[in-house]
């Protein structure tokens, strides 16, 4: 608190940066959130910012409404103050900035938080998602040992003994550059993820060549091995003059490369910026909007990933060869790729407790650098990149080509990604699965995992099918660019202007909840009605010679009820529980109440238009 010096400022006005209207209240600014309370006492919002999601701050030149302050988020939300004194505004500002760059992890929110939870379902929290049960889950034993500082001592290493589908090892050549090697295999087919080889132009590593041949030996189904390289061939050939690169094929035998172009960090940085600037300008034209769109370059970038993960996945299902992935260090681009191809092949996945373990399995275990990556602890700029926002994003992609196959909604994804960057769980925290276990993480803060299992339903996806999954355990996505589309609810969530009075999941959601009631009153009505109840009473009838039908009322044969001679014809099935007529039972049966018939009738009726 001592870095606040105006905690309450009233009469601020927020304005909405694509229209004119603007909103009154008071601004509230405590130890871990900003706060804007409107003033309208009937319908008063409230926004609750973390100090974390805030990204910068800029004070802009007064006006003669007052001093105006921009607040850009990590999880692309604009808010643009206008504070009536300059005074005010700058307390505010200089708060902020303070707020905003905590200079230890200790200043994180995390470890701060606290939901009311005792030690035990704190650590209860931390063993929801078990990598060890999910490589039981695979089938495979493996020899257990520490491999480096960097990644988590309890590495399965060594090759395969026995290959079951979708099987899970690790093994390690400690190069120069620290390859790392995780093994997917499917059909005695393995994915293989590494760093860039210390190699240059001429030097060799016989250990690397041995473990290339390990691999390849392993599978029984190929004569070859797929070197993927995830770089544009101009990056690798210029890492290649710095001693790094990729492998000489003269030192490998049997390897096929395949350069698949995903750009580095920078571009990526550079790429997400363009973006939000074209679709954040205000009364941008149609045409505006789609070459802003098209110059940002972002959807290419999201193809190019969708593109190497769908070939990941095509080498290892339907040609049974066994892959390895790399790229400059192995903790960006690889993760993409290696985690969107075991999404691709396995089912599992695409539920929301298996997201969670492969998020778990192939990002934070294997040391993606989120405390960088996510600006967590004032980095180096250059270090900033949104490589698992493009994740997040691919995987929404294949949502929206897959409706049926995934059990969760974007909604989860969404929430992920507020999380990766609000540190208010600890699951993120870091660069290194050792770096978590120096700051205690399991002792000291709590489980994001365990948070969003306990709020699942909300995160549910109405059209997810079980059934969908069996008949299509492997993903065959189109790269088409008409199936690429922009993200709104992710990139434009906070501008409400922009979205529908009613979401498409909210109404989905309606309606199936208006399904389920109108089933169970089917389900009622049949229980409680009997066949004599829906038997007419042909006491007062002629017998039709028929002896599968009875003549309704109406019908030549019954004028005595009143109806015209020559009326509608109908017949009642055996067990009297066919077709009837709604005006005979409201006459002679139900007394002037509506009959179960109708109700029936009328239900399933609704349940058709419905489905």
């Amino acid at each position: 608190m001592e870095h606040i010096r105006t905690p309450k400022v009233e009469q601020v006005k927020l304005l909405d940066r694509f229209s004119n209207k603007s909103v009154t209240g008071t601004l509230h600014l405590t130890a871990t959130h900003l706060i804007f309370v409107e003033s309208n006492s009937t319908s008063a919002q409230e926004i609750w910012i973390l100090h974390h999601h805030i990204a910068s701050v800029e004070k802009l030149s007064l006006t003669t409404s007052g001093c105006p302050l921009l607040i850009q988020c990590r999880n692309f939300r604009l808010v643009h103050f206008v504070i009536p004194r300059e005074r005010d505004c700058h307390d505010i500002y200089s708060s902020l900035l303070r707020l905003l760059r905590p200079v230890s992890y200790d200043e994180l929110y995390a470890f701060s938080y606290n939901p009311k939870q005792n030690d035990q379902q704190r650590e209860e929290g931390w063993q929801l998602i078990d990598l060890a049960a999910e490589f039981e889950r695979m089938g495979f034993y493996w020899q257990v040992r520490a491999v480096c500082q960097r990644f988590p001592p309890n590495i399965c290493i060594g090759l395969v003994k026995s290959v079951v589908p979708h099987l899970l090892c690790f093994s390690n050549v400690l190069q120069g550059g620290g390859h790392l090697y995780l093994f997917v295999s499917c059909l005695q087919a393995a994915v293989c993820r590494c760093s860039q080889p210390l190699s240059g132009f001429s030097a060799r590593c016989l250990e690397d060549e041995h473990m290339l041949q390990a691999i390849s030996k392993a599978n029984h189904n190929s004569r070859y091995i797929y070197v993927m390289d995830t770089r544009p061939k101009l990056n690798a050939l210029a890492n290649r003059a710095a001693g790094k690169g990729y492998e000489n094929e003269d030192n490998y035998s049997n390897i096929r490369f395949q350069f698949v172009g995903i750009e580095n960090i920078h571009v990526m940085r550079g790429s997400l910026q363009k973006l939000l600037e074209g679709v954040g300008t205000r009364s941008l034209s149609m045409t505006d909007y789609l070459v802003g769109l098209e110059n940002s370059g972002w959807l290419r970038h999201i193809k190019a990933i969708m593109d190497a993960a769908i070939f990941l996945a095509k080498a290892v299902t339907v040609e049974g060869a066994s892959v390895l992935v790399h790229c400059s260090d192995g903790w960006d681009r690889t993760a993409q790729v290696c985690a969107l191809g075991s999404l691709l092949m396995d089912p599992y996945y695409r539920t929301i407790k298996g997201f969670m373990v492969l998020i778990e399995k192939d990002w934070i275990s294997f040391g993606h650098k989120f405390a960088d990556r996510c600006d967590q602890l004032d980095p180096d700029p250059k270090e900033v990149s949104p490589i698992f926002t493009q994740f997040l994003e691919c995987v929404w992609q294949l949502t929206e080509q897959f409706p049926q196959a995934f059990e969760f909604s974007e909604w989860f994804l969404i929430q992920i990604h507020e999380h990766v960057h609000s540190c208010q769980f600890g699951n993120f925290l870091g660069n290194s699965q050792r770096q978590r276990e120096d700051l205690q993480l399991k002792e000291r803060t709590y489980s994001l995992w365990a948070h969003l299992l306990s709020e699942n339903q909300n995160y549910l996806n109405p059209l997810f099918s079980p059934s969908f999954a069996e008949s299509h355990p492997v993903l065959e996505p189109s790269t088409q660019a008409y199936h690429f589309k922009f993200w709104r609810n992710m990139y434009n969530q906070y501008d409400r202007s922009m979205h529908p009075r009613q979401s498409i999941l909210k109404h989905v959601l309606t309606l199936q909840e208006s399904n389920r009631e109108l089933e169970g009153t089917v389900q009622a009505l049949k229980t409680v009605s009997s066949p004599q109840e829906f038997a007419p009473d042909t006491s007062k009838r002629v017998q039709s010679p028929s002896p599968t039908s009875v003549p309704y009322p109406g019908s030549s044969s019954s004028q005595s009820e009143g109806s015209p001679a020559g009326g509608r014809r109908g017949s009642v099935r055996r067990g009297g529980q066919g077709r009837c007529s709604s005006q005979h039972w409201r006459r002679t049966d139900c007394r002037g109440q509506q009959c179960h018939g109708e109700q029936l009738r009328r239900a399933d009726g609704i349940l058709r238009l419905q489905e």
